[in-house]
């Protein structure tokens, strides 16, 4: 079997907008607020993964692990433990911004 194409290198790069960068986009901000469910299945169908892992460190691990966000298991554990609607927005935005720049 030969090998066509690798996978897509990122060079290290944090998270496009800040954990609590709401303002960023608000509809975003409105629905991990008032549906948190919601916004996880759309993230975990945005990721083709199970609606059930769509929030929690899991994914976002995945993510910044797909995307070469530097960070850890322990800060994702710890930011999605403490404020994981904020989590859950700053990587819908970050999915978001991808998909407009056609790198996701």
């Amino acid at each position: 079997m030969e090998v066509t194409s690798q996978p897509k290198a990122y060079k290290p790069k944090d998270f496009q907008t800040g954990l609590f960068g709401c303002c960023d986009d608000v509809s975003i901000c409105c629905c991990g607020t008032f549906c948190l469910p919601c916004l996880g299945c759309t993230i975990a169908s945005d990721m083709n993964e199970c609606w059930v892992c769509g929030l929690g460190m899991p994914i976002r691990s995945v993510y910044r692990t797909r995307y070469n966000i530097p960070g850890s298991m322990c800060e994702n554990f710890l930011v999605n433990y403490f404020c994981l609607s904020c989590a859950a927005c700053q990587l819908k935005r970050d999915i978001d911004i991808r998909k407009r720049n056609g790198e996701f």
